[in-house]
């Protein structure tokens, strides 16, 4: 006797009931993960949210269910990977991102999971899976350091290459994701949860940002990281593997495994993309490539560049720089001689080239040298790291930081005092994000 569909859904109902069971004993996910294979033999990827639903229904806390995530994501992973990623070295880059979409993905169903069932479950329970929603909600404002890592330390190589438009595309929602990321911690940062229209739009905002989060996934894990793992070099791997700890990560951390080699940055790059190297890409990429840009040949390091930690500059450059910066810059030497200024024509302190090599206690008043000679021998000791002034001069109010200037072995090279008229800054309020029609310079 043929079974109806409801029927075949209830036995899997009955199945994944056991399983929670097994969870809430102790068992382990691995010892369970083809079993749960089996049980959602024929149930798509996009019906387990009707499943979870029907399990709500039935009296089961999505608190509970939310346990199944792990087992849900590690069988779904295949649909959403490219062949071609298997075997990245742990650690790899690509490794690291592919573990986050992971931990992303897991998020997004929980997500989904929480807010479809705020409106069927009541009392304290509804509290709780609200607590936990809020509690996700916050930390998908993690997501930026995914995005960054992405924007700042993969894309200019695929950029360097003349394939800008995929980098464009991807950016773009990824805003879109941070977006709905905000808007639903504002939505739950003042809770009404007996109003059943604030129910559904929370549940209709974390649809929305629940479903995009997915399809970002699938961008990345079958069209973005197959494409890259063919175009970058080692060199090139290991320059954002040595960058990334400074951005930071989502819910995982690199293993141990690969090892970096020599960093090869963007702009060391000469080769272009070639025609195996499209043959092999995934289709949509080759796609893509239909709209690719000619290389970009710039040469970064030009005749007579200083070369500074992060970048390359003129000497002529640099003064325009410093001169151009909106704070007053002046710099005494470990031998508390006085070698640099940056000369602003709207000096708060005087300053003028006859004061090159001067003693720095010969800078200041009489009554305040005893005040700056102690900065300066606690920054020498490594006892102090920041001194900090505000005085009101003239109607403004002037902030006054003093940092002592370091080598990467911690040697005291010197101090640099910082000066800057705050008056403005003080009265600032609320956010401003984009350039005022009306400001001059816009649109021009």
């Amino acid at each position: 006797m043929t079974m109806s569909r409801q029927e075949w859904m209830d036995e899997k109902l009955d199945q994944i009931r056991d399983i929670l069971k097994e969870l809430h004993r102790g068992a382990r996910f691995e010892d369970l993960k083809e079993r749960f294979r089996e049980v959602l033999r024929g149930v798509s990827p996009w019906e387990i949210p009707l499943v979870e639903q029907e399990l709500v229904a039935q009296g089961v806390s999505p608190l509970e269910i939310a346990s199944l995530c792990d087992l849900h994501v590690a069988l779904f992973r295949e649909s959403l990977m490219d062949t071609r990623l298997e075997g990245i070295e742990p650690g790899h880059p690509v490794d690291t991102f592919l573990r986050e979409n992971e931990e992303i993905l897991k998020d997004s169903e929980k997500l989904m999971l929480y807010a479809s069932s705020l409106a069927k479950v009541q009392g304290d329970e509804r509290e709780r899976v609200f607590s936990r929603l809020r509690e996700l909600a916050s930390q998908l404002r993690g997501l930026r350091r995914h995005f960054v890592r992405l924007q700042f330390l993969l894309f200019p190589y695929i950029e360097r290459r003349g394939l800008t438009a995929v980098p464009r595309v991807l950016w773009t929602k990824q805003d879109q994701v941070m977006a709905k990321v905000g808007k639903l911690n504002r939505l739950l940062a003042n809770p009404r949860l007996e109003d059943a229209s604030y129910l559904e739009e929370v549940r209709k905002l974390s649809d929305e940002l629940s479903r995009a989060l997915v399809d970002m996934i699938f961008r990345e894990n079958r069209i973005l990281y197959p494409t890259v793992t063919i175009l970058l070099t080692p060199g090139e791997w290991s320059a954002i593997r040595l960058e990334e700890p400074a951005v930071g990560y989502y819910r995982v951390e690199p293993r141990e495994g690969w090892r970096p080699v020599e960093p090869v940055y963007p702009h060391q790059i000469a080769e272009g993309i070639s025609e195996e190297q499209i043959a092999q890409m995934p289709q949509e990429m080759r796609a893509m490539t239909s709209l690719m840009e000619s290389r970009d040949e710039h040469v970064l390091v030009r005749a007579g560049d200083l070369e500074l930690r992060n970048g390359y500059l003129t000497p002529r450059e640099l003064d325009a720089l410093l001169r151009t910066l909106p704070f007053e810059i002046t710099f005494v030497d470990a031998d508390d001689r006085l070698r640099y200024y940056s000369a602003r024509d709207d000096l708060i302190f005087y300053r003028s080239r006859t004061v090159l090599g001067r003693k720095v206690e010969l800078c200041h008043p009489p009554g305040s040298v005893h005040i700056v000679k102690r900065i300066v021998e606690e920054f020498r000791a490594g006892k102090r790291d920041v001194a900090e002034f505000w005085i009101d001069m003239g109607g403004r109010k002037i902030h006054i930081r003093y940092f002592p200037v370091r080598d990467d072995h911690g040697n005291y090279l010197g101090t640099v005092e910082v000066v800057q008229d705050i008056t403005e800054i003080q009265e600032l309020e609320g956010e401003k994000r984009l350039l005022d029609e009306d400001q001059p310079g816009a649109g021009s």
